[in-house]
Formats: C-alpha cells, sequence, structure tokens
C-alpha cells in the first residue's frame, strides 16, 4: 500500500495556486489577443483571486518556501504583466491606423515596468505592512477593466489617451508614491480611516454603476487617487 506523507503534501497547496494563477493568466492573454475583452477580464481576476489565497495558504500552513516565493512573482510578470498588455495591444492594433500600428507595442510597456515593479518589491524590506509603487494586481484589474469598456470607436478617437495612461501607470508602478494597503490589525475607524473611506467609496461606485465591469477601473483610479492624497495630506 502507498504510504502519503500529508505535510509533504500540504507543502505544495501553495504553489499548486499560484499555477492556478498562473495558468488563469495565460488563458487571459488568450483572449487579449483575441479580443474577448470580457473573458480576458474574468481570468485577470480569476488570477487576482489566486494570487490572493495562495499567500494566505502559505500563512496558514505554514508552508513558506524561496521557490513558492520566486513562482509567484512569475506567475505576477504572466497575469498581471503580459495579460493586460496583450489587450491594450489587441484592441490598439485594431483600432488604429495602419501608418500608427506602431505604436500599438507601446502597451507592452505595461509588462516591463510591472517586471521591474515586482522585481523592486522582492528587495524592498519597506514594503510589509504597505506598499511603494501601484501594486501590479491593481494595475492589471485597471486595464482590464478600461479595455473592456473602451469600445472599439473610444479607442480609434482617443487612442492618444491609451497613450497617456500607459505612460502615467507605468510611472506609477515603480514610484516612489506609498500606496496603502487592506490589511487592517484591527477594524477602529480611528486607526483605518484611508481603508474605510476606499471601500465605502468604492462600493458606491460600483452600486451606483449597476456592477459594470467598468466600475473597476474607477476603483482602482480611486484607490491611486486616495493613496497620493493620504501622502500628501500627512506632509502637511
Amino acid at each position: 500500500m502507498i504510504s502519503i506523507d500529508l505535510r509533504k503534501l500540504i507543502k505544495h497547496v501553495p504553489n499548486t495556486i499560484t499555477c492556478c494563477n498562473l495558468f488563469s493568466g495565460c488563458i487571459a492573454i488568450s483572449a487579449g489577443f483575441d479580443g474577448q475583452y470580457l473573458l480576458a477580464l474574468i481570468f485577470i481576476l480569476l488570477a487576482a483571486v489566486f494570487d490572493f489565497f495562495d499567500g494566505f495558504a502559505a500563512r496558514m500552513l505554514h508552508a513558506y518556501s524561496p521557490m513558492g516565493k520566486e513562482l509567484d512573482s512569475l506567475a505576477d510578470i504572466v497575469s498581471f504583466g503580459v495579460a493586460p498588455s496583450a489587450m491594450v495591444f489587441s484592441i490598439l492594433y485594431d483600432c488604429l491606423p495602419l501608418d500608427w500600428h506602431i505604436l500599438s507595442y507601446l502597451a507592452f510597456l505595461i509588462a516591463i515596468f510591472s517586471c521591474l515593479r515586482l522585481a523592486k518589491f522582492n528587495i524592498d524590506t519597506r514594503q510589509t505592512t504597505s506598499f511603494i509603487g501601484l501594486p501590479v494586481p491593481a494595475n492589471a484589474i485597471f486595464w482590464a477593466s478600461f479595455v473592456y469598456t473602451s469600445n472599439n470607436l473610444f479607442a480609434s478617437i482617443y487612442w492618444e489617451y491609451y497613450i497617456i495612461l500607459i505612460a502615467i501607470f507605468c510611472y506609477l508602478l515603480v514610484s516612489e508614491w506609498p500606496m496603502f494597503s487592506l490589511k487592517m490589525k484591527n477594524l477602529k475607524w480611528e486607526d483605518n480611516k484611508i481603508q474605510f473611506s476606499f471601500l465605502i467609496t468604492s462600493a458606491l461606485i460600483v452600486l451606483v454603476s449597476r456592477f459594470s465591469p467598468g466600475s473597476l477601473a474607477m476603483v482602482i483610479a480611486v484607490y491611486v487617487l486616495f493613496s497620493i492624497g493620504s501622502y500628501i495630506s500627512k506632509k502637511q
């Protein structure tokens, strides 16, 4: 009879969840290049769920490992770097005039700066309770939501806004702007004003938009504005 070492199996649970993140990202890339933006959005969101639960599982099961840390970053590059780049590239390539198609390749700056952000995060000891720069899952969710809700007419007429947004969000990824985390040590309003304010505002946005996928881009934009506003107010 084959004996099963339960402890060894448990150690593989977080990495298995991380691989589900990676698999979701691969599907999102395929859907993004194919112009199936809703499907790509769904699988980027699914990848974000797996990304949350692999760390949660590692903490609960005490199954940390150097391999798990590296695997998590590699999966995130695919799901939150390459996948949104594929969506932005696809919509720009389809909408830009033939002579301007080369600009659509600027979409892959999202993947490059996401990779830089992850590398920076892995060696930055300051980012234990909060973030320095925009987290890559938030960036990916913004782009997935924005591309899905931006129809071809919008992209073809206002494609300059895509280029400007690429520049802004690439900067935010590697910037030194502090971004708050939703991890709260307690539920006191005094200790978590920014988190509660953001959650209330986000809930209102989602409700007013009637749970439209486009509301996710607005939520991420609000997250950035709240983070920067909170930092500036503390400095004054």
